[in-house]
């Protein structure tokens, strides 16, 4: 079975960090793509992320303009787990955060292009 579980979400101040975590079974991580998504109250889902992955390790990110320089990602290659590190953190961050399973050739923001999601995992973040 095909499984994402993402975790470490929570309450943080302004200019504070999270890292979460995405972890995959049922499938093997190098074969796909990665992707991380935030779902805002009242807003449209949007892309934050998209990571490409290959021979146990990160190959290639894109990140989202508003998160960039501040969001990073990573992989754990032995516990098939992929990381999403959010530093300086604002309260236009706030969401519900979901990581889902891409195309292997494809890395993308649109959240069309996924074909399996997480059930997320909440991030708030106070001003």
């Amino acid at each position: 079975q095909v499984l994402l579980v993402e975790s470490g979400g929570g309450l943080v101040q302004s200019g504070g960090s999270l890292r979460l975590s995405c972890a995959a079974s049922g499938f093997n991580l190098d074969e796909h793509a990665i992707g991380w998504f935030r779902q805002a109250p009242g807003k449209e889902q949007k892309g934050i992320t998209c990571t490409m992955l290959g021979g146990g390790t990160t190959k290639y990110t894109d990140y989202e303009d508003s998160v960039k320089g501040r969001f990073s990602v990573s992989r754990d290659h032995a516990n098939n787990t992929v990381y999403l590190e959010m530093n300086n953190l604002k309260p236009e961050d706030t969401g519900v955060y979901y990581c889902a399973r891409g195309r292997p050739i494809v890395c993308t923001l649109v959240a069309s292009a996924y074909d399996t999601w997480g059930q997320g995992t909440q991030v708030t973040v106070s001003s």
